[in-house]
């Protein structure tokens, strides 16, 4: 097989594993809450131990595809996170699918640490554009597929099912991906910064736990700050950094484009998991139903993904990116008018609309960032974006989290709590608004990429 169809293959198939499994657990989030005995903080942690776990492993393991070879890292990476779907299966208490949670977003972080980066090697400049917005559509149809399949096996074989569906879907990429030939290590011989990394990981995981856990929020949050000023002065003088920091200094395309992406995501992840919750809740559909209608979002996202990313080789990728922006805010906005007799006419096309948005913005932005670098810092580039999607998505279930604590408590959702958890939901649509108009002017900034 041709090394750019067994890249484009391979990166596409696992493109579209992870995002399944993390739409298709949203919707599995009541009934898991059910058997598992879960209150509304520790079902928040269903989705935050993984983007917390991979957001601290995915720089690191972006450097260290760059010395050790992209696809070595990738293959290991697809094993980590088939492994960590079977504990997932075997889970019996809530601690344990944390756990296995964790393990698989370290799986997470390698898979997208290095697929962006190998399709960005394999393929030229004037390619890229169509090819990642290929990749995006993938992540799309992951994500349509998620609430559909999620909800349908959920509600005939219990949630459990979506795990032991990743197993299969993972051994086939690995087999794929012997197809692939070749490797690409451009940093080869370099050394890795342990040190850097511990720090970047004890910062953001004290970052996190301080905008979750409300009682022991100020030392953490005075730890998050202390690490971060720590992890700047460490990397600008460490020979070879875990992260690139004279990238953000030095180019203000790379820097904005990436800034544009943690406030996308900042203002949007939580989205789905809002929205599952309040269609169960609140309105009253079963998994399958709820999948049905959360379904037309990422169906939108897939569709229109490869044409904006075509888009994005012709016209400037901040133009089309900052249109999607001020798209998803409009939606954003809408949906802070949400209440418990909203109608599906409003909630559907609303879904339909973010998902224009969402796919004016990825793949065009995605684009800006990889074509605004050196081939030799692709690895370290696919990965920031990629930290930066998962602390945009960290800090929008953070600011769930945060409301839920402060108005539902440690409760399960119950008929008791239905009213504060609609509350929770519009004050977090109101702050998710306020952010995703801010990043329209950030996306705005950012210069042209290079040629």
């Amino acid at each position: 097989m041709d090394v750019k169809k067994a890249a484009l293959l391979a990166a596409t198939m696992a493109s579209f594993l992870t995002p399944f499994t993390i739409s298709s657990v949203n919707i599995a989030l009541p009934a898991i809450a059910s058997e598992l005995k879960m209150d509304a903080i520790l079902l928040g942690w269903i989705a935050t131990s993984y983007l917390l776990s991979a957001a601290v492993f995915l720089v690191p393991s972006g450097r260290i595809a760059d010395i050790k070879g992209r696809k070595k890292v990738f293959g290991l990476g697809i094993f980590i996170f088939v492994i960590a779907s079977l504990f997932a299966v075997l889970s019996f208490s809530a601690e344990m699918l944390i756990a296995a949670r964790t393990l698989q977003g370290i799986g997470s972080a390698m898979i997208f640490g290095t697929g962006m980066a190998i399709l960005t090697s394999v393929y030229p400049s004037d390619e890229r554009g169509k090819v990642l917005g290929i990749n995006v559509a993938a992540v799309y149809i992951g994500l349509s597929l998620g609430p559909f399949l999620g909800g349908v096996l959920t509600q005939h074989f219990g949630w459990k099912s979506i795990f032991l569906l990743n197993i299969p879907l993972g051994v086939i990429i690995l087999l794929m991906l012997r197809e692939l030939k070749g490797e690409w290590a451009e940093a080869e011989g370099e050394e890795f910064d342990f040190i850097g990394s511990a720090i970047y990981g004890i910062m953001l995981s004290s970052l996190i736990f301080g905008l979750t856990e409300v009682k022991f929020m100020e030392p953490l949050i005075i730890l998050s700050i202390l690490s971060f000023s720590a992890f700047l002065i460490w990397e600008s003088k460490t020979k070879h950094p875990v992260l690139e920091i004279g990238l953000f200094r030095r180019n203000t395309t790379f820097t904005l484009s990436n800034l544009a992406a943690l406030l996308n995501y900042s203002a949007t992840f939580a989205v789905g998991f809002l929205l599952s919750l309040y269609l169960q809740y609140i309105k009253g559909f079963g998994p399958q139903e709820a999948g049905l209608i959360l379904i037309s979002q990422p169906v939108v996202m897939a569709l229109l993904s490869p044409m904006a990313g075509w888009l994005s080789d012709r016209i400037e990728p901040r133009t089309v990116a900052s249109a999607g922006m001020a798209i998803i805010t409009v939606g954003l906005l809408i949906f802070f008018n949400l209440d418990a007799n909203t109608p599906l006419s409003i909630i559907v096309p609303t879904l339909m609309l973010l998902g224009f948005g969402f796919a004016l913005f990825t793949s065009p932005n995605a684009n800006a960032i990889m074509g605004s670098v050196e081939r030799r810092f692709y690895g370290i580039a696919s990965a920031t974006l990629g930290t930066m999607r998962l602390l945009g998505q960290m800090f929008s279930m953070a600011i769930v989290m945060f409301i839920f604590s402060t108005y539902i408590g440690k409760a399960e959702i119950t008929p008791a709590t239905y009213q504060l958890l609609l509350e929770s939901t519009k004050i977090s649509f109101a702050i998710f608004s306020i952010l995703c108009f801010i990043g329209i002017f950030i996306s705005l900034g950012r210069g042209k990429i290079r040629e």
